[in-house]
């Protein structure tokens, strides 16, 4: 045994379903974009001997999503190995910090110092006067806090408490955010790919967003002032990730067009791709107004961007207001997703459900003009939800109006507040209807027409997202960005305070939903797959339009349900207008002057 090693384990936590059972799969989706930044940060402080030539840094990664996690397993390889260790629970939410408690405690109990970082530490830090109780509880019992990010070798100082045996119980790095140029590549190592769902990564080329959406963490907990890595950084990534066999990127930027480095990005990758021959794609996420860029969407899929996240959050102007999104420009939403389809481009987009304005049958009208008049492939719905470090978190904790106490479910996946206008069933109710309006069969079918109407359109690749969408929602009780192959459950692994089930209960149940989740999926899969191959065999599948995909005049766009039926839809188109004449008359005068 040699004491001059030092483990540092790092461990992404998932969180618990409605059962208390550990959400986990035998392959997820993406690898966890705050685990990959860490360990590339871990493996630069290990390569300058942050600890001092005689001690040797092992790294450890785990990602819960889809790798089980035996705190008492780690316990013994780490004694049978020697020196000291320390446990980081890390990229915790708010829907994983009971999860992440369970596994302190358990890490705790066998002698192993053990700290907390993620979005729900830094968000409380950053906008409660006082911290939670649970957090201070366990706080009590011996575990630490990391709030902030730990570039700017913030690393070195936590190896040497720990090292010491002495972490502080708070580092906090809440009003210092780091540069992130010139920073380490984000990476995993390559023995994680085998449990996704294929050669995928995540990194993040910016911080921090200008905007002040009143739902939002991320300009709470990464600030309002952006920061970039520079194209340098963006090639090393993929250099580095490329060399072991990672082709395929999730840029985990909150809006990628507001970074003002954009341009020579997509102008590396486009070198990259042309002059090198890289096999390599993206997903990025942008605003509603990206189109307005000069060359960012022409640039875009030249890079290799094939999906586009889109923040639409909502259609109805007043809604948007109330929430302080007013960068959405509902008027702008058809010709900036056209311009995304013309590139063939997938594009994705958020909504929320649950703003004051909302009731049931608006919410579900809203969906049928989405349907109907916007050229988008997938829709993500979302509870309004008051996350711990936003602003309306920290507006209903002062008012002490009701919130969910179980953070579990503060995963945009549950209701955990009451709405003004809505009946709790009613809401609930909304959200629910929505996912199976738009994932209908008939809608599906009209997605695909679209897709097989243009020649980038790719309507194979939309039949395999809309499943993947459809069924984890409809099969598996969970949001589609939680999703993976084949569900995972273990019986000793149940949330705490909740018993653990006989082995007579447990596995013949388990094994009941594997096979009626199975049938679920090749049913279904058949049945839109007959619809696929109908659209894809049409004679005139390269002449379908609709009202959605068909270029119209500005004037004609006034008279569209989005605009018409909308709370303020009217108004926005006015007050766009007046913009405009404004903008007109300013150049006029330019010139005459």
């Amino acid at each position: 045994m040699d004491a001059r090693d030092f483990h540092f384990v790092m461990i992404k936590p998932t969180h618990y379903d409605d059962d208390g059972y550990p959400i986990q799969w035998l392959r997820s989706a993406i690898p966890s974009n705050t685990l990959a930044s860490l360990n590339g940060l871990a493996e630069a402080a290990r390569n300058r001997n942050a600890l001092g030539d005689n001690v040797r840094i092992h790294l450890h990664t785990y990602d819960e999503t889809n790798k089980r996690v035996h705190p008492e397993k780690i316990a013994r390889e780490i004694r049978r190995r020697g020196g000291k260790a320390m446990i980081a629970l890390v990229g915790v939410q708010s829907n994983q910090f009971p999860r992440a408690t369970d596994l302190a405690r358990k890490f705790m109990a066998q002698g192993l110092q053990t700290a907390i970082g993620g979005f729900h530490v830094s968000g409380c830090i950053s906008m409660l006067d006082e911290m939670p109780a649970e957090m201070v509880e366990l706080q009590g019992e011996g575990v630490s806090y990391f709030a902030g990010e730990a570039e700017d070798r913030r690393l070195d100082q936590v190896f040497r408490d720990a090292w010491a045996e002495d972490l502080k119980p708070l580092y906090n790095f809440m009003s210092d955010l780091p540069s992130l140029e010139g920073e380490p590549t984000p990476i995993l190592p390559s023995k994680h790919i085998q449990f996704t769902a294929g050669s995928h990564s995540s990194f993040d080329l910016g911080r921090g967003c200008p905007f002040q959406c009143s739902f939002c963490t991320i300009i709470n907990v990464q600030g309002r002032k952006s920061r970039f890595r520079s194209a340098d950084d963006l090639e090393q990534i993929i250099r580095d990730n490329y060399e072991q066999g990672i082709n395929r990127f999730f840029i985990t930027d909150d809006n990628f067009a507001r970074n003002r480095e954009w341009e020579p990005l997509f102008d590396r990758l486009i070198k990259l791709r042309e002059e090198e021959k890289f096999d390599i794609k993206f997903i990025i996420q942008v605003d509603t107004l990206c189109h307005r860029i000069e060359n960012f969407i022409e640039k875009a899929t030249r890079a290799g961007v094939n999906r586009v996240f889109i923040g639409l959050e909502n259609i109805n102007p007043d809604n948007l207001l109330a929430a302080k999104k007013r960068q959405n420009k509902i008027t702008e939403y058809r010709e900036m997703l056209q311009k995304w389809r013309a590139h063939g481009a997938t594009t994705y987009a958020g909504y929320i459900i649950g703003f004051p304005g909302d009731t049931k049958e608006a919410v579900l009208r809203d969906v049928e003009i989405i349907k109907n008049e916007l050229p988008l492939d997938l829709l993500e719905f979302f509870y309004l939800t008051p996350l711990p470090g936003s602003e309306d978190h920290k507006v209903l904790l002062s008012k002490g109006i009701w919130m969910d106490p179980d953070l579990n479910k503060y995963d945009l996946n549950h209701r955990v507040s009451h709405h003004p206008k809505m009946t709790d069933s009613e809401w609930e109710e909304a959200y629910q209807e929505a996912w199976e309006s738009y994932y209908s069969d008939a809608h599906i079918e009209t997605v695909l027409r679209r897709a097989a109407a243009h020649k980038k359109g790719r309507p194979g690749n939309k039949l395999f997202l809309m499943m993947w969408f459809k069924l984890m929602v409809q099969c598996e009780g969970v949001h589609p960005l939680e999703g993976g192959y084949f569900r995972l459950k273990f019986r000793k692994d149940r949330r705490s305070g909740l018993p653990i089930e006989s082995a007579l209960s447990f596995y013949p149940r388990y094994i009941w939903e594997v096979v009626a989740k199975h049938w679920a999926y090749v049913s279904s899969t058949w049945r839109v797959y007959r619809i696929y191959r109908k659209v894809k065999a049409s004679p005139d599948r390269h002449s379908y339009s609709d009202i959605a995909i068909k270029e119209i005049e500005k004037d004609s766009e006034e008279a569209l349900a989005m605009i018409q039926e909308t709370r303020g839809g009217v108004e926005a188109v006015a007050k766009t207008a007046r913009d405009a004449s404004i903008v007109k008359a300013a150049k006029k005068r330019a010139v005459a002057s």
